[in-house]
């Protein structure tokens, strides 16, 4: 059964063009029939669910492969090593410290598990004055993109009377006394519209144990309500540095303000033509990455004397692989490269010349990478596909990695393999693809494959390890991961390749992957499952409007679908750059208009099984998208196959959720996928 959904006779014109929109009464989450219809949907959805037998056995092995401890990347603050770790299960990581790493000996510095009963309260930001006696720290509910910045007393382990709110995507800079700090944050939200609630963004001057009402503003640049800007200490605390960004485009200016001289913010790069990254400075030296003539990124030293383009030194210039980040440690630059999709970290002297480069497994993501300018030693974390995050402390003096946190490792790597492929894109364009799977598969086209993909915001999908994909691939699936264009893996021109009327390139990309998992005997179409999530749901959205033929199963979580109306909430015009705005411009009308999914389905098509997930307080990506999707496929499609909603109650986009909470979703995921590729457990 199909539940009905009422319609009503909403029309819009979009540059002479009448576009229907019988569902818009879905955006509105507050109204009780809107709440009444996600639970008509969810129980379809559960009912659905509970008819494959296999259901709670698929919950026990996700639970089983999920209780190993998690650990973050350590950071030595003052006397002690501070970082996260979940023991196994528990919905949220607590903060720790100890003053030996070795020890054993752990004091709880945060526990979010005891900041709200749901246990979705998640600690988004963490700044130490420079003696390692207070931490300011941001606390996000529900998965909510807004947070409060908090301070606690790392002698009393208290905290004190500091409150700020109405921060979002915020930096917090201490002052090297540690009395007070810069923050950026967005006009309190009852005292603008909806829609300018992520506009006009200000940094702020907060003295440590004040109100915030007493916060002094810092700067704000009211003719330009887009911008935001996050505030950034030099090394030597004598400068307030801004880095100012205007939505999600690989743009961004620097402002920098001499603390000791006073006077105005001085615009250092204040054109916008390309991206800057702060890594470091000696005196009025400054270093930052860019990608300014430099589409794979480099690293250049700035005289703030000499500061024009002409007296750049480029320290380390522009590679064939792409420069992700670098970090100034031991008085030398470890910077960390994209090769084909996986991370490399090599260290350079100041001037730029190769020292070594550090010996990590193929294959991996480096996961966090922490150590101070004077320091001697770093930490850095890496995963892969097949194993968990791990960390390794390195010595600078003799060269060698040594072992952090040694659990006994309970994931078997011998009879599983990685591999990367590129196949031919539509256009002739050759796109690398992560194969995972148990070694001695057979390509004889029965195998069941998830097909995962992203291609936006110059997002790279690297290496990651999920216990979900791994008890997948014991079950005899394969798991693949597609690089696709509008992600960041080979540069800016391979990011832009996939944005505005580029757009459907990441789309024939996709269909591609799964063309060449058939042709290659890997599985067919009947057992060909695709996922991705946010920008990933638009791209699982596209793919089964533009090509229903060639899928099994499509799981769209957190999805954008309404390409007409996405920039009308929350921070969705910051998207405008990768996507275009349809209102306000005709051609980019033209060619969204042929892609957006909500608007492509079409009647008479036979539609894959698909699982659409959302969450009722998603305030990145509404839920409105995901649910009126749902609406008109379940009203165009007449076929057999399940058209499903599930909507997550009090979760947000992602952040934050609880172990509890997602183990229970990728149980209905998996046991979806299990139930319509009819995969025997």
């Amino acid at each position: 059964m199909v539940l009905f959904t009422r319609k009503e006779d909403v029309v819009e014109n979009y540059h002479g063009t009448d576009i229907r929109d019988p569902y818009r009464w879905l955006e509105n989450p507050e109204d009780p029939e809107v709440q009444q219809w996600v639970d008509e949907q969810n129980k379809q959805t559960q009912d659905f669910l509970a008819t494959f037998p296999d259901r709670e056995k698929v919950k026990g092995k996700l639970t089983e492969k999920w209780n190993y401890p998690k650990y973050t990347v350590p950071r030595k603050e003052g006397e002690y090593f501070y970082f996260h770790k979940n023991d196994g299960l528990q919905n949220q990581a607590v903060f720790y410290r100890t003053k030996d790493l070795e020890s054993g000996e752990l004091e709880v510095v945060l526990d979010p598990n005891t900041m709200n009963e749901e246990g979705t309260a998640a600690i988004t930001n963490l700044s130490f004055t420079s003696d390692g006696k207070r931490l300011a720290y941001g606390i996000s509910l529900n998965g909510s993109d807004w947070q409060e910045i908090k301070v606690r007393n790392l002698e009393t382990g208290k905290d004190e009377a500091d409150l700020i709110r109405h921060c979002k995507f915020s930096s917090i800079a201490w002052n090297e006394e540690g009395t007070g700090f810069y923050y950026n944050r967005f006009p309190d939200p009852s005292t603008v519209s909806h829609e300018e609630q992520s506009f006009y963004n200000k940094v702020y001057w907060h003295e440590a144990g004040t109100s915030q009402d007493e916060d002094v503003l810092v700067y704000e640049d009211a003719d330009n309500k887009e911008f935001s800007f996050n505030p950034i200490m030099s090394d030597d605390y004598r400068y307030l540095i801004l880095n100012i960004w205007k939505g999600t485009e690989n743009k961004s200016r620097i402002y920098y303000k001499d603390l000791v001289k006073g006077g105005e913010f001085v615009h250092l790069f204040g054109k916008g033509d390309g991206e800057y990254s702060f890594i470091g400075n000696e005196g009025r030296t400054f270093y930052f990455i860019t990608n300014v003539d430099a589409p794979r990124e480099k690293i250049i030293a700035v005289d703030l004397d000499n500061p024009s383009k002409e007296n750049w030194i480029d320290v380390i210039p522009e590679k064939e692989d792409v420069l992700s980040f670098g970090k100034i440690v031991n008085g030398r630059l470890v910077v960390c490269y994209l090769h084909n999709a996986h991370n490399e970290l090599k260290i350079f002297g100041l001037d730029g010349k190769l020292e070594k480069d550090v010996d990590l497994p193929g294959y991996i993501s480096l996961t966090g990478l922490t150590g101070k300018k004077e320091e001697a030693w770093m930490f850095i974390g890496y995963t892969s596909y097949l194993a968990p995050s791990e960390v390794a402390g390195y010595d600078f003096g003799n060269g060698e990695l040594t072992g952090v946190f040694q659990d006994e490792n309970k994931f078997d790597t011998d009879g599983f393999e990685t591999s990367q492929i590129f196949y031919t894109s539509k256009d002739g364009t050759k796109i690398p693809m992560f194969l995972t799977h148990k070694k001695g598969l057979i390509q004889n086209g029965e195998n069941p494959v998830l097909l995962y993909g992203y291609g936006g915001f110059n997002v790279s999908l690297t290496p990651s390890f999920s216990p979900a994909v791994r008890m997948w691939i014991e079950e005899g699936g394969v798991y693949a991961v597609a690089n696709l264009r509008g992600g960041g893996e080979f540069g800016e021109e391979w990011y832009k390749a996939g944005t505005l009327e580029l757009k459907q390139n990441v789309f024939d990309d996709f269909a591609a992957a799964g063309e060449w998992l058939i042709a290659e005997g890997y599985t067919k179409k009947e057992r060909l499952a695709i996922m991705g999530g946010s920008n990933g749901g638009l791209l699982v959205g596209a793919s089964i409007t533009q090509r229903p033929d060639l899928f099994g199963a499509a799981i769209c979580q957190v999805p954008v679908i309404d390409m007409l109306r996405y920039h009308k909430f929350t921070v969705g015009r910051y998207w405008v750059t990768d996507y275009g705005n349809a209102e306000k411009s005709a051609d980019d009308f033209a060619f969204m208009i042929n892609y957006s999914p909500l608007h492509n389905v079409k009647e008479g098509v036979e539609y894959p099984p698909t699982l659409i997930t959302t969450a009722d307080t998603d305030d990145r990506v509404v839920p409105a998208h995901a649910m009126k999707f749902a609406a008109t496929l379940q009203a165009a499609y007449t076929g057999d196959h399940p058209i499903l909603l599930r909507v997550e109650k009090n979760a947000g986009h992602g952040l934050g959720k609880p172990t509890v909470k997602i183990i229970e979703e990728l149980t209905d995921i998996y046991s979806f996928l299990l139930k319509t590729l009819d995969v025997q457990q």
